[in-house]
């Protein structure tokens, strides 16, 4: 039986959801998983704007980081993120002189950055694009505070603007993915800037309502969940309406509490006619993974061959 401290430690978007007895010794009935988030007309950049998340309580992710030595090939570099200076993995071409490559910036699962990480995004390296792997606030002994789903936005659109600038890469073909919780942060990227050509989500959670109530143990939240608007503005599905590219939403066909979110995200994104879409690929929460990369990287290749669409 999962417990929420595993759970929490290895994919912290896994909802261990267990049979328990009410008062009266009567199984509950398991959730449904409906959608409980409150869909947002405003445009998810503007609300970022004005928005400032209130933490209750102020510190580090509440994962234990991992010793982390950098592999061969892989340059540790720094970027900054507001007052921080955060770290993160990259990949250089090996030749120099080419020309300017497509490029990911690859968001983590759970709330620390390891080496797997690192090597779950190898089919994007191994398919010609430059990845950089950041290394978000409050993780792995970084400074800054963890907000769970807010704040660490903003670092990831920092990383981007990193690599938008590095003379390898080409800010035009530049794309954001992640897995489990890096694709709830991959999504909500997506949202809060038009500089990425497309975003893919693997196993991200559209609906932190739910989210709160099932997938994560309820210490680790830093923020009052009773007021809506800090629930709404890490919602990936509560703001689809604002998503500035185009972004495919992946999750595993054993992962039956993403699918009513997932797949209500990308209708109301439809509705407002960008091209958003949710798909079901074989497998659970990290076997469905190499299946969802080989989708996004051919996602990614159509879209670079076309004429920028971002919404």
């Amino acid at each position: 039986m999962w417990n929420q401290s595993f759970a929490l430690a290895t994919c912290s978007t896994l909802f261990f959801v267990m049979t328990t007895a009410d008062a009266g010794g009567q199984k509950k009935p398991a959730p449904s998983f409906e959608p409980e988030v409150v869909i947002q007309d405003e445009n998810y950049r503007d609300v970022r704007e004005r928005f400032r998340t209130k933490l209750l309580k102020k510190g580090a992710a509440p994962q234990k980081a991992p010793t982390l030595k950098t592999p061969s090939g892989v340059t540790e570099v720094e970027f900054p993120s507001g007052e921080l200076r955060l770290k993160a993995w990259i990949n250089h071409p090996e030749n120099s002189d080419a020309k300017k490559l497509p490029a990911v910036v690859f968001l983590h699962g759970g709330f620390a950055f390891d080496k797997e990480d690192w090597d779950m995004a190898k089919p994007y390296r191994d398919a010609g694009y430059v990845v950089m792997a950041p290394i978000l606030r409050g993780e792995n002994g970084q400074a800054g505070d963890f907000s769970l789903f807010y704040d660490e936005v903003g670092d990831v659109l920092a990383a981007a603007e990193y690599l938008s600038k590095q003379p390898y890469a080409d800010s035009e073909r530049l794309f954001v993915a992640g897995h489990s919780v890096g694709g709830t942060h991959a999504l909500l990227a997506a949202m809060a800037s038009n500089r990425f050509r497309a975003a893919a989500s693997f196993s991200g959670s559209p609906d932190q309502v739910l989210y709160c109530k099932y997938g994560i143990n309820k210490a680790s939240i830093p923020f009052d969940t009773t007021i809506p608007k800090e629930l709404e503005v890490r919602s990936p599905l509560a703001y689809a309406k604002s998503f500035a590219c185009p972004a495919r939403l992946y999750f595993g066909t054993k992962e039956k509490h993403f699918e009513k979110t997932s797949m209500r995200t990308a209708s109301v994104a439809k509705e407002k006619g960008l091209d958003v879409e949710a798909i079901a690929v074989e497998g659970d929460h990290m076997s469905a993974v190499p299946g969802e990369m080989k989708q996004s990287i051919a996602f990614f290749d159509k879209v670079s061959n076309q004429s920028p669409k971002r919404h």
